[in-house]
Formats: structure tokens, C-alpha cells, sequence
């Protein structure tokens, strides 16, 4: 970690060239990564990075560097280069101008007094290590021959493993000194299965994952990823072209949720939102989904997926109540996006590294239960789309323009689900679809997953209960 005076001589350089407002980001992290094909292990990498990241901010107006070397000759030669000199080595002297990023410089203002945060929520003593390599990769191959043995067919299993253990030191001139420690794992099971009369096969995927170390290996949930994967594989086998057109669409718990993440929650991010950008901006307080929406973003949720104890920005995370039975009570903000729209950064400042600028994203993002029975949503239906899993999909959050691949999926005819389909695509926008979600079930279920956006790929959370869309538009192919 940077030592104090260090960090405080940093920030009162930045004030002192201009900046209403200097942080400093800090990062350690070692990463494991290994991939099983049959048992057989293909791809193996274990490595550890950091550096540190700078933000300024003038008014509405911000800068941000990075260097993987954060030597203070390195980092203050950055700082001079990006903000001009006073008074540091190699540097003009004190009535020197600088015309660097912020302009003229200001007088030395003061930084307040830093105050100390320290969060591990979910931390083993272990620390990611009490499970050596070998063992990783040995409860990964149990994994998969159970997987191969719970579903017939299957011709290919193959398992991807990844464990972060990641250590930040977040510090501003608003007086925030924080460290956190991000330890999680993942698997991802990929399983094939084939039809032997007509050639065809299917894959069926599952990515379960946790803040956590290795002991995430012992868990249900792992113990049940492969299984889940080879289950869907199998039930894909035979399937038809779905059709198209507009009908209704029960989208299954878990991560189904991926389907709200993207259909209304990148449009509810300050960075969309605090430029006009987004189709929800200047709604707040408006009806925007049926009264069995109740959309919530949660940053605190101990030992999940996409938790953190603060923030990329020192801010404690929190639980964001977005939508409130249909009504707009809220937007995801970090500092930035908050100070352009006059209110307080809600905890939702993130970023891949320290390479990468914090922006508005996501945590664990979901739909509240409600009381509809899943049956009771089936039997409702007498022509439409069962969608069991979403691959991904993608939004215009100016527009809120969606699609998404779904994975496995089945027609329901007559109040019952019937075949497997494939090719199957949801096509339309936030606003049209959120006031059309008309049951709510209490299976509530939590999928994890990754997001990719302007600050980087980060981990997410994703889910909900099965939901019921009265009519939405389906592409595909005629059977």
C-alpha cells in the first residue's frame, strides 16, 4: 500500500494546480486463471499487478492518469506533465505558471483530514489461499465428471476458473481514506451434448461465482453448476427454429435478471443520465413500469457476486431502491455524474482497475418478488416464449433500444411448455416493456455475470423472480 504522507503529498499537488477536487487509487491484485477441456488442463496463468490512478475534477470538467509505476519520481513527472509545476523536484519554481490540464494554478488549498475506512466484508482468514493449485483443479475435474453423469447425451465438459484477490487504497480531498479487499471466485461450466441420429449438439452454460476464495469449491452452488449446464445442453437437443412476432414472454429467476440489467438499469447510470442521455432522465418521480416492478440495485448483499464493501471511489455501498412499484425513485451516480446533477453520489462508482476512470455502474441489480405463482404465469399463456437463460444482450440507454440471445428457451402452447427453440432474439425498449410486466413470482433467484462498459469489465450481479410480459416482440426464424 502508498503510505500516507505520500498520498496527501499528491493530493495537495493537484489542489494546489488547479483541481476542486483530487482522489488517488491504488491497486494490488493476483489473479488465477486455469481451463479444464475433459479434465485435461489447456491454459494456466497466475499473476499479480497494480498501480495507481488520478482523478481531478474542476467545476464540471475532470482529468484522469494512471501509472503501473507509482515511484513518486515517476508519478510527480506524470503530474507535471498533465497539471505543470511548483515546487517539485525537477519542476518550475514558485511563480512559474502552469498551463497543464486545469489551467492556471490556484493557491495551496488545504485537504481536509483524511478519515480512515477500512471494509472486508466476507473475508476468509484464509485469504484465498487455503486451497493450493492442485486441489483447485482437482475439485474442478469432481465437478465435471458429475456434471457428464447428470445428463445423457453429453459428449464435452469444460470448466474455466477464476479467483481475484484484489486490495485498493482509495483517497480524496474530501476527506475519505479507505482500503477494501475484493476476494472472488468464478466457474464457468461449458457442457456439450449430442444427438447421435441427426449430428446436432447443444451446449448448455453455467457461471456460478462468489465474494469468496477457493472454498467457493465446497459450495451448492458450484456443486450444482455443472449439473445445470449439462441439464440445459441436454434439453436443447431437437430444437426448433423459433418463431416470430409479437407474444407473451415469461422470463425465468435468476439470471433472466440480466433482461432488467440491461432493458432499464444502463439507462438508470448517471453517466447516461446526468448528460440527457437516457430515456428515464427527468422522470424521477414518474411512472415508468407496471405497479409489479420493484427494481433495486444492492452493493451490500454479503458474499455476492458483484458486492463491495465501498465503492472505486471510497463511497460505502449501499441499497439503491430504483423503482418502486412503477415509480422512478432513483439513479446510480458516482461523484462526478452526482455533482452534475446537484445530488450525492450513491456508492456506485466503479471500474475494472486502476487503468480505467470510476463511472456509474451497476452492483447486484434485481426485481423484488412478488406473489404470482410461476405455474399460474404458464397456464396463462396460450401461445408464447419460456425463457429458461439469456447469453447476453446489449441497450442504447439514450434510446433504450435492447436485444438479447437467449439461451435456452421453449414455446409454451396452451398453457404448457412444449418444445426446445433456438435463434430465439427479445427485441424493444425500457418503456415499452417495463409497463408491461403484468405477474411477478417469489422464485427468487440471483445469476452472476460480467459488464462491459466505459470504465472496464466488471463484475455483476443479476436476478429476479420468473416475470411475465404480456407482448413483446420476438425475433427468430418461422418453423
Amino acid at each position: 500500500m502508498l503510505s500516507r504522507p505520500y498520498i496527501e503529498k499528491i493530493l495537495d499537488y493537484v489542489i494546489s494546480h488547479g483541481a476542486d477536487y483530487g482522489e488517488v487509487f491504488f491497486e494490488d491484485a493476483s489473479r488465477t486463471r486455469f481451463k479444464l477441456v475433459d479434465e485435461q488442463v489447456i491454459s494456466c496463468a497466475c499473476g499479480r499487478n497494480g498501480g495507481i490512478g488520478i482523478r481531478v475534477f474542476k467545476g464540471l470538467s475532470s482529468g484522469y492518469f494512471y501509472s503501473a509505476d507509482t515511484d513518486e519520481k515517476t508519478v510527480f513527472r506524470l503530474l507535471k506533465e498533465r497539471l505543470g509545476s511548483r515546487n517539485i523536484p525537477g519542476g518550475g519554481g514558485p511563480n512559474q505558471k502552469s498551463q497543464g490540464l486545469l489551467g492556471e494554478r490556484m493557491p495551496l488549498t488545504d485537504v481536509r483530514p483524511l478519515k480512515i475506512i477500512v471494509s472486508y466484508p466476507g473475508m476468509s482468514e484464509s485469504g484465498g489461499r487455503s486451497l493450493a493449485l492442485a486441489g483447485k483443479i482437482a475439485r474442478l475435474k469432481q465437478g465435471l465428471r458429475a456434471g457428464k453423469a447428470a445428463a445423457d447425451g453429453i459428449v464435452q465438459g469444460s470448466a474455466c476458473y477464476t479467483e481475484e484477490d484484489q486490495r485498493v487504497q482509495i483517497a480524496n480531498t474530501a476527506g475519505v481514506y479507505a482500503e477494501d479487499r475484493r476476494l472472488r471466485t468464478r466457474v464457468r461450466f461449458t457442457m456439450t451434448a449430442r444427438d447421435e441420429k441427426d449430428e446436432s449438439s447443444q451446449t448448455g452454460f453455467a457461471g456460478p461465482g462468489a465474494m469468496s476464495g477457493p472454498e467457493f469449491l465446497g459450495t451448492e452452488a458450484f456443486v450444482a453448476g455443472a449439473a445445470d449446464a449439462a441439464r440445459a445442453a441436454g434439453s436443447m437437443l431437437g430444437a426448433k427454429n423459433c418463431p416470430v412476432g409479437r407474444m407473451p414472454v415469461i422470463i425465468a429467476n435468476g439470471f433472466g435478471g440480466l433482461f432488467f440489467h440491461e432493458a432499464c438499469g444502463h439507462s438508470l447510470e448517471g453517466n447516461a443520465v446526468a448528460d440527457g442521455c437516457s430515456e428515464f432522465a427527468g422522470k424521477l418521480g414518474m411512472q415508468i413500469a407496471s405497479e409489479k416492478v420493484t427494481l433495486i440495485d444492492d452493493g451490500t448483499m454479503p458474499g455476492e457476486w458483484g458486492s463491495l464493501g465501498i465503492d472505486d471511489e471510497g463511497v460505502r455501498t449501499r441499497k439503491n431502491v430504483l423503482i418502486e412499484k412503477g415509480i422512478l425513485k432513483g439513479y446510480l451516480l458516482d461523484r462526478m455524474n452526482a455533482r452534475k446533477m446537484g445530488l450525492s453520489p450513491t456508492g456506485s462508482g466503479r471500474r475494472e482497475n486502476y487503468r480505467f476512470a470510476p463511472a456509474s455502474r451497476m452492483t447486484n441489480t434485481y426485481i423484488a418478488p412478488g406473489e404470482d405463482a410461476l405455474e399460474k404465469m404458464i397456464v396463462s399463456v396460450d401461445k408464447g416464449l419460456y425463457v429458461k437463460d439469456i447469453n447476453a444482450g446489449s441497450v442504447d440507454p439514450a434510446t433504450g433500444e435492447f436485444n438479447f440471445n437467449t439461451g435456452e428457451a421453449y414455446l409454451i402452447e396452451k398453457g404448457e411448455i412444449t418444445v426446445p427453440v433456438k435463434s430465439a432474439t427479445l427485441i424493444g425498449t425500457g418503456r415499452d416493456i417495463l409497463p408491461r410486466v403484468d405477474m411477478v413470482s417469489d422464485n427468487f433467484a440471483l445469476g452472476q455475470g460480467y459488464c462491459y462498459a466505459g470504465s472496464g469489465q466488471i463484475q455483476v450481479g443479476a436476478g429476479q423472480p420468473a416475470v411475465r410480459i404480456t407482448e413483446m416482440t420476438v425475433g427468430g426464424e418461422e418453423l
